[in-house]
């Protein structure tokens, strides 16, 4: 059964805080780099009902945004929920499910409650909004009321370390950020998380040298998520349309992460094409065999071959393509250079839904094909393995088991491997015509 919140009134939260606070004679953990100094609060007992839960935590970031999004929620809902019981209810939601994700290294977090009861305090501000432990005080929650209907006397009154009255905004984030650097072996953030943290940090006028050294990472590392991030923005607004669903993104660490490096030095055009790539990609992983990351070189270095045999494969333009992009259509605010190559039948045959679906098998064989053919350039006797291997194939296709309606498409695959096949013999009668000119003295 959920818990209902009860939100008590911010001045009575307030007043309950400062008396118990000023009463108090118990200390809790020091905060260290507080103004320069060190801090040590006082710790005090509070109804499990009193705290709210702070709603700028970036653990929680990618699934409010999420919430917002799917449920159409006012951007700001979280955000000016703080005192607002339905927002508390939705991040209490949210928290819940957190409090109960483990690892297979990290048990969690309400399991630990459960058995052990309350061992750390809950930091919170002189109003009682938790800076740090609100899955904790998430999962209290949850288990103040036994399955049964009885009551766990463990849960009622909960402990909680209180911050100066006057602490500000900025180093509340500031000791999020301090707390998020501490090695540990609870569950950590997720990546958007993560990313969203540094992102705040960044949006406070500091380089991302200094942010590096406050997270204890490198610089190259912190730079390096804020790529992936604005990555991802821009494939959850532009390729999917469902800006800020950072659900979506929960397996694309790795993808999102590369991505920025494979189109560093490529222009315009073969950008916006190598993003194409990796989102279809990533978009249908569930039809790659072994992981996306393999095609990493699909979307970077080969992305030229991959796009030339998709557009050979699909039998479409690669160049010289006189299109206007529409405003609802793909398109990078970014210079375009007049001499690249215009990829847009390419990127509009991987998200039109009447073409999507064949584009998108065609895409994961031209790269398992452009990879192959890497693989394969210092080795002479692999063009001879390859059309072995594709002999093979077709040897074994049984066209009395293929469904009527697929009919037309498999003419299609076979008229493009027959010019395909005319090429390679092209080619290889040229190679023989040379080397017979050579031998006859011939130029």
């Amino acid at each position: 059964m959920t818990y209902n919140i009860n939100l008590t009134p911010r001045a009575e939260r307030e007043a309950m805080i400062a008396k118990r606070r000023e009463a108090s004679d118990e200390f809790g953990e020091t905060i260290y780099d507080f103004r320069s100094d060190k801090f040590t609060p006082k710790v005090i007992s509070l109804p499990i009902d009193v705290p709210v839960y702070r709603m700028e935590n970036c653990r929680t970031f990618s699934a409010q945004q999420t919430e917002i999004a799917r449920e159409g929620l006012a951007k700001d809902f979280f955000e000016k929920g703080q005192e607002l019981t339905t927002a508390q209810q939705a991040q209490h939601e949210i928290l819940a499910r957190l409090a109960k994700q483990g690892t297979d290294s990290v048990t969690p977090i309400i399991s630990v409650l459960e058995k052990d009861g309350q061992r750390e305090t809950i930091l919170i501000t002189s109003t009682g909004v938790v800076v740090n432990g609100n899955r904790r005080l998430a999962a209290m929650r949850e288990l103040v009321t036994r399955k049964d209907g009885s009551v766990d006397d463990r849960f009622t009154n909960i402990k909680c370390a209180v911050l100066p009255p006057d602490v500000t905004r900025d180093e509340i984030d500031d000791i999020e950020a301090d707390l998020q650097a501490r090695p540990q072996t609870k569950l950590d953030y997720d990546w958007i998380g993560d990313a969203r943290l540094i992102r705040r940090q960044v949006g406070k006028n500091r380089s991302t040298k200094e942010v590096a050294d406050r997270l204890r990472r490198s610089k190259t590392d912190i730079e390096n998520v804020l790529q992936a991030l604005d990555e991802a923005d821009l494939y959850l607004s532009e390729w999917v349309k469902k800006p800020g669903e950072y659900d979506l993104l929960q397996d694309g660490q790795q993808i999102f992460g590369d991505l920025p490096k494979a189109i560093a030095k490529k222009d315009a055009n073969l950008q916006n094409a190598s993003r194409a790539i990796a989102w279809s990609l990533y978009e249908n992983r569930d039809r790659i065999s072994g992981r996306v990351y393999r095609f990493n070189a699909a979307f970077g270095k080969l992305a030229p071959q991959v796009l030339e045999i998709l557009a050979d494969q699909l039998e479409l333009p690669a160049d010289d393509y006189d299109h206007q992009v529409d405003d609802d259509e793909f398109a990078i605010d970014i210079d375009i250079d007049d001499d690249s190559k215009d990829y847009t039948p390419i990127i509009e045959a991987l998200r039109d839904e009447d073409t999507k679906d064949e584009a998108i098998t065609t895409l994961i064989e031209a790269c398992e094909n452009a990879i192959e053919l890497d693989k394969g350039q210092k080795n002479e006797e692999a063009a001879l393995k390859a059309l072995a291997q594709v002999n093979s194939k077709i040897t074994g296709i049984d066209i009395s088991s293929a469904g009527t309606p697929t009919l037309p498409a498999i003419l299609k695959q076979i008229g493009s491997i027959r010019k395909g096949l005319d090429k390679i013999e092209a080619a290889i009668q040229a190679r023989q015509d040379g080397v017979s000119a050579d031998d006859n003295g011939e130029e």
